[in-house]
């Protein structure tokens, strides 16, 4: 019961932070949303900032929603997040890269639309919520720029090492498609979840599939 309320907190908060903002969002909204009293959120969180710290971690380490805390969880369990979250964005961006920075013959465009659609699903929740509270949290701004410069740069790589190989068709500004492509990505693997203003059931594998088959289908050569 106590681990579906503090899915139910987390949840809550995730609306909330991406909706509102983090700094407009008090423990009387968050428990108003879960239907619980404000007592019960803080039995369960020291207060705000440790519900958003748990949100980040979440983000990073899915299963960590599934553990069971003492409570009222306190930023004890949370030092060192910063730096791990900007560990996570390195990691990832390197990740991403790395068959660009190999030259692997076998992947293709079809496979790096798929791996960005993966990736900006599962960090969604992190990335919305650095982009809608940047002001509030300059140093994982500041950082969470850094990983999308490296991802539009490994983007544009790619798109330039297919077309080199005539993969894909030829682009007049391989930049801006680039962007047209990420931004269509995003919407479709953390807005539409996320921060739509029309509240969307679509799954998640149903939105993968759409914008394989219409990004693919747009820029492969025939």
């Amino acid at each position: 019961m106590e681990n579906e309320r503090i899915k139910a907190i987390h949840d809550a908060a995730v609306h909330l932070f991406l909706q509102q903002g983090y700094a407009r969002t008090q423990i009387s909204h968050i428990a108003r949303e879960v239907g619980v009293s404000v007592g019960t959120i803080y039995h369960d969180f020291a207060g705000k900032q440790e519900i958003m710290h748990f949100v980040l971690k979440c983000t990073i380490s899915p299963g960590y929603l599934e553990k069971d805390f003492e409570r009222p969880v306190t930023d004890d369990l949370f030092r060192g997040l910063e730096e791990e979250i900007m560990q996570v964005f390195r990691k990832s961006a390197e990740n991403f890269s790395g068959r660009l920075k190999q030259g692997k013959e076998a992947y293709d465009f079809p496979s790096l639309i798929s791996d960005a659609f993966d990736m900006l699903a599962q960090y969604a929740v992190g990335c919305l919520f650095i982009e809608k509270n940047q002001f509030d949290f300059p140093v994982l701004a500041r950082n969470y720029r850094e990983y999308r410069e490296h991802f539009f740069a490994a983007m544009t790589g790619y798109l330039s090492l297919f077309m080199e190989k005539g993969m894909i068709r030829p682009l007049k500004n391989k930049e801006l498609t680039t962007a047209l492509i990420v931004e269509q990505l995003a919407w479709w693997a953390m807005d539409m979840r996320y921060n739509s203003f029309e509240e969307h059931h679509i799954s998640l594998e149903d939105a993968k599939e759409v914008c394989m088959d219409n990004l693919v289908h747009a820029y492969m050569q025939v």
